[in-house]
């Protein structure tokens, strides 16, 4: 009988020092691990500013652009659109006469075209542009009490 309790204490005792390593090394761990990122931590600061610094200079340009020498367009025939496309140009805008509709991206750099500026450029030169006209309805555009029809529109009756 005395060995039966020695051996559950034995047990017991083994349970436990594996139980106090087990914390002691997740401890260890993660110390290790705040250890690092305190190291890592401004380089990655570092990085995440100038990552951000460039997109934003790429932004800026992009709206200069037009400004820019060079380029190859006046400026007040160029709108501003951003995605996905940075500009369409008007051509023959200013005399009141468009006689070409142009698309530009910009880019500085060695940047690329994204997959969707691709699949954009792609359509263009297969010439899979429409211009469509949409009329907004005339329901909504009438003209009458506009106190009766906002009021009929709150609730729930149509326009």
């Amino acid at each position: 009988m005395p060995l039966d309790l020695t051996l559950i204490a034995l047990i017991v005792l083994a349970l436990i020092l594996i139980f106090i390593a087990f914390k002691l090394g997740q401890k260890y761990g993660s110390h290790k691990k705040e250890q690092y990122w305190l190291g890592e931590l401004p380089g990655q600061r570092k990085d995440a500013i100038m990552k951000s610094r460039a997109v934003l200079g790429g932004h800026f340009t992009e709206n200069l652009a037009p400004y820019l020498p060079n380029f190859p367009f006046l400026p007040t025939e160029c709108r501003f659109v951003g995605k996905p496309v940075d500009f369409l140009v008007f051509k023959g805008m200013d005399e009141k006469e468009i006689g070409e509709v142009i698309f530009v991206e910009v880019k500085s750099g060695n940047a690329k075209l994204s997959p969707q500026e691709k699949n954009l450029k792609e359509a263009i030169d297969k010439k899979r542009v429409k211009f469509v006209e949409y009329r907004i309805p005339e329901e909504l555009t009438k003209k009458g009490d506009v106190e009766d029809r906002i009021d009929g529109f709150v609730n729930g009756e149509e326009l």
